[in-house]
């Protein structure tokens, strides 16, 4: 086997070793597919014989000699001319229905599971992405990922019942119809088979070629969503800076060389659909002329030869189909490759075997001996050993690219240090689930993340068993109650994409509100007060104090003002802890990095 073929048979097992899992459940809607196929099959094959009957019957009328007892039915077909002609008629009639009926069950069947087996790939397909580490994320496209989990997945359903099914009829009505073709006609049978072997042997070396150019084409595709999300992400920076030009540059350069791969992909599998039809052309003029001879020489009957042509006709599209079938099913396989790359993404972080469920936390923190690397392999923590205990407020201070984000992460298990141990309450956490774990964590980002959906869900996210009253009192806690009572819908309006249609104020109090009612022991606030106007600011710290008091915080900031209330306050650098003390000390130690810091926030804030 060549190299080309070993890769190809690797991207088709690929294909059916993902689908696999998921079409044992279909067996029963399948199988009835399958019977309703092979009906459809059968009465392909009987549907040339009332024709053949007919035409020998009218030749009969014209002269020609009718084998002596021909009957159909019970009826001689030399004596009873007018009955016969009907009866044909109606067995055609009765076939050609019955294969549409058997055609139209087939179809249905495969086409319920074809996407049964889609819904559950793609659940599949969208739950490994979540369990994926942030490391990946931060390098993924996010077009290129949605593009594999909604275009690929759907490309492999739609094959499966515009190809996949039709494929299979024909590879079945084709071996038959050789048996066929074999038992009335050894001589012109030797055209059918020299054809087909003629089309495998075509398809051998164009197969991998479109593969390939589909491959390159969904590739294309996915940076292209990837670039026109970016783009749309980004739309107000885009319009601030004038950049619709370069952008939109940018993306027709993408939207080129999608379509060059696109076309390219076409033109492949359109030269081998044309090639078959030469072929089906030559073999069909072929038993023309060898058919028509062995009329005149009396070796077979008018009927006999038309249908003989009928049958090659019937097994010739099967070979036009399968040109046309292979080009879809080789795209659908480079689909199918791309879903299955996605699946070997291996999941860094995950439940240890025997992982314990964790109950309510009290909030003791412990980092021990943590070492670890940033993204770009330099090292970013060297044997870090922290201990802060349940109820204490931190702050977590330092330059950027300190390693505060990636402190915080730890205790989320978004990502595992190297080295070391992250221990909540004694438990490292490696050995708890993330969900229990998890379900000790409030977070406040910079950016507070909002979905579109409305304001009630949104802050029901925090604890989804959270009741109306639960979610109104976080939201007067968090001094947002009274304006989302002035909107229109109230707590059931529902909020532009990312909450855009609020101001920055008003999206990090819905978040914090999110915050309060989960009630959880930990807090982790992340440049909580970043990017706010003074006011909301200054609103925001005194309902931070409110969600932290109690409870273990860490606060990571550059804002002067998030160090009220605050217990202690840490200063990273270099991977190790260079100053750590209360707020009263480190703010008045002289030549004191967390002083010199706070100084020049006043400053800057004067």
């Amino acid at each position: 086997m060549s190299k080309k073929d070993k890769i190809r048979a690797s991207a088709v097992r690929r294909t059916l070793e993902i689908i696999r899992p998921h079409a044992g459940g279909q067996k029963w809607i399948a199988l009835g597919g399958l019977i309703a196929l092979l009906g459809d099959v059968a009465f392909r094959v009987l549907e040339p014989w009332p024709m053949k009957y007919a035409i020998d019957l009218v030749s009969s009328s014209l002269g020609a000699r009718l084998a002596d007892g021909a009957q159909i039915f019970g009826i001689d077909l030399g004596r009873n001319s007018a009955i016969a002609l009907g009866s044909l008629a109606l067995a055609l009639a009765i076939i050609v229905g019955a294969r549409a009926l058997c055609n139209y069950a087939a179809t249905v069947c495969f086409a319920l599971a074809g996407s049964r087996v889609a819904t559950l790939l793609r659940s599949r397909v969208f739950n490994h992405i979540q369990q994926l580490s942030l490391k990946y994320h931060s390098r993924a496209s996010v077009g290129d990922t949605s593009q594999r989990l909604v275009g690929d997945v759907g490309r492999l359903q739609e094959v499966a019942v515009t190809a996949g099914l039709p494929l299979l009829g024909n590879v079945i009505t084709l071996l038959v119809l050789l048996v066929v073709v074999v038992i009335l006609d050894p001589l012109l049978s030797a055209v059918v088979v020299v054809a087909a072997a003629a089309f495998l042997v075509i398809s051998r070396f164009s197969g991998p070629k479109i593969t390939g150019a589909a491959r390159t084409t969904r590739k294309g595709e996915g940076k292209l969503v990837h670039s026109a999300a970016e783009a749309l992400g980004a739309m107000r920076v885009v319009q601030a800076y004038g950049l619709e030009q370069t952008v939109a540059a940018d993306f027709a350069d993408g939207n080129a060389r999608a379509l060059k791969a696109g076309v390219r992909s076409k033109r492949l599998a359109a030269a081998l659909e044309r090639s078959t039809d030469l072929l089906v052309g030559v073999a069909s003029a072929l038993v023309l002329a060898l058919g028509g001879w062995r009329v005149l020489s009396g070796a077979m009957t008018p009927g006999d030869m038309v249908l003989f042509i009928m049958y090659l006709k019937i097994a010739m599209k099967p070979l036009r189909d399968m040109a046309k079938y292979t080009g879809r099913i080789a795209r659908a396989t480079a689909s199918g490759e791309r879903i299955a790359e996605l699946l070997d993404e291996p999941i860094d972080i995950a439940d240890a075997p025997g992982a314990i469920t964790m109950g309510r936390a009290q909030g003791d923190l412990d980092f021990v001996g943590l070492g670890s690397r940033d993204g770009y392999g330099r090292s970013l923590f060297t044997d870090l050993n922290l201990h802060i205990p349940a109820g204490q407020r931190v702050g977590l201070l330092g330059p950027s690219g300190a390693g505060k984000s990636t402190l915080a992460g730890y205790l989320l298990r978004l990502s595992d240090p190297e080295t070391g141990q992250v221990l909540v309450d004694g438990l490292d956490t490696r050995e708890v689930t993330r969900a229990g774990l998890r379900a000790n964590v409030s977070i406040l980002l910079q950016e507070s993340v909002l979905f579109a959906v409305s304001i009630r869900e949104n802050i029901r996210y925090g604890r989804l068993d959270a009741s109306a009253g639960q979610i109104a009192y976080a939201c007067r806690r968090a001094g947002i109650h009274d304006f989302i009572e002035s909107l229109p819908e109230g707590y059931d309006t529902v909020l532009g994409g990312r909450g855009d249609t609020l101001s920055g104020g008003q999206r990090q109090r819905i978040a914090l509100a999110r915050a309060m009612v989960r009630q959880a022991p930990i807090v982790i606030l992340d440049e909580a007060t970043t990017g706010l106007d003074p006011e909301s600011r200054e609103a925001i710290v005194g309902s931070l104090d409110e969600l932290t008091t109690g409870r273990t915080t860490l606060a990571i900031t550059h804002d002067v003002a998030m160090l009220r209330g605050l217990d202690r306050l840490i200063w990273l650098e270099g991977g190790r802890i260079v100053e750590d003390g209360a707020p009263a000390e480190l703010l008045t130690r002289p030549g004191g990095r967390v002083a010199r810091w706070a100084g020049l926030q006043t400053q800057g804030r004067a």
